[in-house]
């Protein structure tokens, strides 16, 4: 009997030190949400709930102790202000975060992968910003749903079909002729709507994305050309950026084509620089998502690699509701993969000026990112940061900008080529008259001669009657 009681004293610290342990706490803070990362030994039972005046969201992880203490207090977010535990008698570590604001809070378990332990995520998202999306939601969903009967008018755009091409050309001396803009019926709008570009910057928060040789991670080279991008962007008239990923958290995938679909975009483009097994791989490539399997080898190499994303970020893919099966289901609409071909081929024509590209032609792959069946989606890896070379031009900031500048002459082209209804562009249009010069246009519209032989992809000023120049 002694040697029992012996026995269970000696067993009671081993006992106490058998439970989960926490090994560390990760924080990403972003302006529309939080995540907190615990990396565990392994998995635990654990509750969520929120406490008011002042703020707080409490986490119970039930037999778990810390390893090391908790980051400091002072944690500068715009919402996570700090972070407190305590030990409960009972075994339980409670963790406390203190708030600046209300927030919701939603949790979720992740399992071991490859160098990632157990993990509880923790993502936290302001109560005002949750509340004000779903408002913006119904209310734009309330105006497609009761669109008022439109009345029609003259003005002064040119008409959609374009006439037949005169054999002869018109390049008038005298630069002082007037064009004669035709007048046509068009559908009234008190004001046209902006073509929205959904930009994608891969990865971010605790999935740094492809890792080059010198250590540099694809998820900040493509965040800051996704920001280039967007200004550009911002100051093109008719247009209007959306970061899906404006810092350095994670989006989940599915997460990043509904965000693209709430802001109603009429483009989704996702931006990676990925890295290959050999160093030797190197260049741009643009990608459409293929409904029938990879174009070659590497697409469908990068495409396993980027949508592993989902189990180092977080996201359960299992989840199949409703809307993931529509989503499915509508993947065969031609329109959308047509149009996602062509804005793949004019972006990829746009690379080929900025340096080597991988492939001539457009890939295809299976990449999760771009199973939208509504948005036009392309994905384009910008350079293989395994290659020594492309990784240092990639920490180039004037790589970059040439990046961008090259993305948006793409996409600059192919909107003024396929211009949406009820948009800036489809108002702006002119059929060349007998007498029109090139330089009278502009004159009229009051834009120079380059921004509008680049709106038109012409080399010289030789126009023709019946063409439609596009007016930037």
């Amino acid at each position: 009997m002694k040697r029992i009681a012996y026995f269970l004293i000696c067993l009671v610290p081993v006992l106490a030190f058998a439970g989960v342990q926490v090994q560390d706490v990760r924080v990403w803070s972003a302006e529309e949400k939080t995540r907190l990362v615990f990396d565990l030994s392994a998995p635990v039972q654990h509750r969520v709930f929120t406490l008011a005046s002042p703020h707080r969201i409490v986490i119970d992880l039930a037999n778990t102790r810390l390893a090391q203490p908790l980051p400091p207090n002072s944690l500068n977010g715009k919402l996570l202000r700090g972070l407190r535990s305590a030990n409960k008698s009972t075994g339980i570590l409670r963790v406390v975060l203190e708030l600046s604001h209300a927030a919701h809070a939603k949790s979720f378990s992740l399992k071991p992968y490859k160098n990632h332990s157990h993990r509880l995520v923790i993502d936290l998202t302001r109560t005002d910003i949750g509340e004000s999306q779903q408002k913006l939601v119904k209310t734009a969903a309330a105006i497609t749903d009761n669109k008022p009967q439109q009345t029609t008018h003259k003005i002064r755009i040119a008409p959609e079909n374009k006439p037949p091409r005169s054999s002869t050309p018109q390049e008038g001396k005298s630069e002082k002729t007037q064009p004669n803009p035709t007048t046509i019926i068009a559908a009234a709008r008190d004001k046209p709507r902006d073509i929205v570009i959904a930009i994608d910057a891969g990865h971010g928060g605790e999935d740094p994305g492809a890792i080059g040789p010198q250590g540099t991670q694809e998820k900040q080279v493509v965040l800051a050309i996704a920001q280039k991008l967007a200004r550009l962007l911002d100051r093109e008239p008719g247009m209007r950026p959306v970061m899906i990923r404006k810092g350095d958290y994670y989006v989940g995938l599915r997460e990043r084509i509904n965000e693209a679909r709430q802001h109603k975009a009429d483009l989704f483009i996702s931006i990676h620089a990925d890295a290959f097994t050999h160093p030797k791989a190197r260049g741009s490539s643009v990608y459409i998502l293929s409904e029938k399997g990879a174009s070659s080898e590497a697409a469908r190499y990068l495409a396993k690699r980027e949508n592993e994303s989902e189990f180092i970020g977080g996201v359960n893919l299992n989840e199949k509701d409703d809307l993931l099966a529509r989503v499915l289901l509508d993947l065969s609409q031609t329109s959308t993969h047509e149009a996602s071909l062509e804005i793949a081929d004019t972006l990829l024509a746009g690379l080929k000026n900025v340096g080597q590209v991988h492939s001539q032609h457009v890939q295809h792959a299976g990449f999760a990112v771009l199973k939208s069946p509504d948005i036009p989606s392309v994905l384009i890896e910008t350079a293989f940061i395994s290659n020594p070379h492309e990784e240092r031009q990639l920490r180039s900031q004037t790589h970059q900008q040439r990046l961008a500048n090259a993305m948006m002459n793409g996409i600059r082209y192919y909107f003024y080529s396929n211009p949406l209804p009820d948009t800036l562009l489809a108002q702006r249009r002119h059929i060349i008259n007998r007498g029109d010069t090139l330089s009278g246009v502009a004159q009229h519209y009051d834009v120079s001669l380059n921004q509008l032989r680049l709106a038109n992809d012409l080399k010289g000023d030789r126009i023709h009657v019946g063409d439609i120049l596009l007016i930037p």
